[in-house]
């Protein structure tokens, strides 16, 4: 039987295309075990579906201390040695890595053992892992056009993200817009921690809205912010559906008009396959502009608007909401439905058999 090493740790964005495509292998014959870390979240998500997990031990180096810094090729060092027991005891026919930290230590180990490398690169710019992997790598997969898939050179493909089967199947935009009326439906994802800026933005410019040209809303804010979400609301007097979490993401998608919300790969990747239009606020730190790039490209196909949040007032978003008609959101639609890539987990598990071939 083939295997498969997925490797991924850290956050859902890197995660869950790893789980798409482990389980798409796993129904044509493969088995596969997953390499993370012993303290990410991963594992939480991976081992309940029936698949080994192997740790290693490394973490981060940007952003951490001078001592960390100066320590991080022993560190380095340690994880591929570690990553190569693990691979010799598994016996892969190729590894499939969609990013983040562990992936260098693992990528590299791999290279040395003659074991194929495919990446994912979700985002539409490169990332470092990508960069530093990408000389050893068999091929680079990537979500989107843009600056990721030009210097992955002759390596480089367009497959887009992996991402629930049940998300690409939802109605079309044309279907779903065919019977609406009346105010928009507005769904504010805030992810699984919350975005504090959109919880406290989003509440603040819909109160600004006349009661009869308001949206419908229902905000995903995070369990630590509900209390205080729904007391903004309350307090500023606009009726909302708040939750936690969105634990059928497909039907909130289908029902909604257009979607505020950060700019992620895996998010970008969902509403284009769903074909939902948005108002995507990235997020930008000091290490990495990901997810810029993400909403810079979607903007520039009409299918999404593009706020910065050096830019985003309660004044601001308000304004915005306001010049949104049905007609314009729907176009907005079809734009990031054409976008969209619902075979994107074939694609990558093709890619990985006709390598590991």
């Amino acid at each position: 039987m083939k295997h498969l090493i997925v490797v991924a740790a850290g956050t859902g964005g890197h995660v869950m295309p790893g789980l798409a495509v482990a389980e798409a292998l796993r129904s044509r014959g493969w088995s596969v075990s997953w390499l993370g870390t012993r303290t990410g979240l991963e594992r939480q998500w991976v081992e309940p579906r029936g698949i080994a997990f192997d740790a290693i031990e490394f973490s981060g180096l940007r952003g951490k201390g001078a001592k960390t810094l100066l320590l991080g090729g022993f560190y380095l060092l340690r994880a591929l040695w570690q990553s190569r027991a693990l691979i010799r005891s598994r016996k892969p026919r190729a590894m499939f890595s969609t990013g983040g930290y562990v992936a260098v230590p693992a990528g590299l180990a791999a290279s040395t053992l003659g074991v194929p490398l495919i990446l994912l690169n979700s985002d539409a710019a490169p990332l470092m892992s990508t960069s530093m992997l990408r000389p050893v790598a068999a091929a680079v997969l990537c979500g989107f056009e843009g600056r990721a898939l030009e210097r992955a050179g002759n390596k480089g493909m367009v497959t887009g993200n992996p991402v629930r089967a049940e998300i690409a199947q939802i109605k079309t935009p044309a279907q779903r817009f065919a019977t609406r009326s009346g105010p928009l439906q507005l769904l504010v994802i805030g992810g699984s921690l919350g975005a504090r800026v959109l919880n406290e933005s989003v509440p603040n410019a819909l109160a600004m809205i006349r009661s009869d040209l308001r949206p419908k809303v229902v905000h995903q804010c995070g369990a630590q912010h509900v209390d205080a979400v729904r007391s903004l609301y309350s307090a500023v007097g606009v009726e909302a559906e708040i939750v936690a979490f969105i634990d059928d993401m497909p039907a909130r998608y289908s029902a909604a008009d257009v979607v505020v919300c950060r700019a992620g790969a895996i998010t970008v990747s969902e509403l284009a396959a769903a074909g939902v239009a948005s108002v995507l606020v990235p997020l930008v730190v000091a290490t990495t502009s990901h997810q810029r790039a993400n909403a810079q490209l979607m903007a520039a196909n009409d299918a999404a608007i593009h706020l910065p949040q050096s830019e985003l007032t309660a004044q601001r978003l308000a304004e915005l909401l306001t010049t949104l008609t049905r007609d314009r959101l729907l176009a907005m639609a079809h734009a990031a439905h054409s976008l969209g890539r619902p075979d994107a987990t074939d694609r990558v598990a093709a890619v990985i058999e006709k390598v590991a071939a």
